[in-house]
């Protein structure tokens, strides 16, 4: 069994003397584990950190084993490194990838939009908006994608200002009226519409938490979201005026 492509490290352990077990997330192959022989050696575990692009040889007597990668360095997005919310927003990617997708399940769309969000991160982009999106994307790609388009009372499409916590529809400020204070506050930013502040960001990402945990939860995969992406939360809140 062999394939090639590009991907995405997510995290390495070591394995044995001297090797490594890399889990990828690849477009074809989705989330995918493979040993990395000398990956622990000084001169490769370098290149062998989250977020680097790989160029990925997987080879395996049969399909359902572990398999050997031969894995070449494509782009190292150390710069992230420079800039501790970047470093930040990149490990919290890397822990949700791990958490949610089911070993070798495809998502090329959501493999396409991290490999970008990576690449503003380590561009030094302003890419907050960026990754708000990328939650959303992949609380879809789970199965449950929410619905911020119209309100699910009334269905206009105005003055949308808050999310129910059951349903992840969006409820316009006149139509919550009583429940108001049983839904979720709606940011701006979660609907692409104006700049992200870090106040609406931290906003934003408690309600696609919400969601995440609750979905995680139900699937049996996690009880909570990763420790990485507590991290980026508590350092946009810390960093909100």
């Amino acid at each position: 069994m062999e394939w090639r492509e590009d991907g995405i490290l997510l995290s390495m352990r070591l394995h044995g003397e001297g090797s490594a077990i890399i889990e990828v997330f690849t477009s074809g192959h989705g989330r995918h584990f493979g040993v990395v022989r000398g990956g622990a050696s000084r001169k490769r575990a370098p290149m062998l950190q989250p977020g680097a692009q790989l160029d990925l040889t997987w080879r395996a007597r049969l399909d359902d084993q572990i398999g050997v990668f031969l894995a070449e360095p494509v782009q190292s997005r150390a710069a992230v490194l420079e800039s501790p919310l970047a470093l930040a927003g990149l490990t919290a990617a890397c822990g949700l990838l791990h958490i949610s997708l089911a070993e070798r399940d495809p998502h090329p769309q959501l493999y396409r939009r991290t490999q970008m969000l990576m690449d503003a991160m380590a561009g030094g982009a302003d890419w907050l908006g960026d990754y708000l999106r990328w939650e959303l994307l992949l609380l879809d790609e789970i199965g449950f994608g929410l619905d911020l388009s119209r309100c699910a009372i009334t269905g206009q499409r105005d003055d949308l200002a808050f999310v129910s916590p059951r349903t992840g529809r969006a409820v316009s400020r006149a139509a919550a009226g009583d429940w108001a204070p049983k839904l979720l506050p709606l940011p701006q930013a979660l609907m692409g519409q104006g700049p992200v502040t870090r106040a609406e960001a931290a906003q934003a990402l408690a309600i696609t938490g919400h969601f995440l945990t609750r979905e995680l939860a139900n699937d049996a995969r996690s009880t909570a979201l990763p420790e990485s992406r507590n991290r980026l939360l508590a350092r946009i809140s810390r960093a909100t005026p």
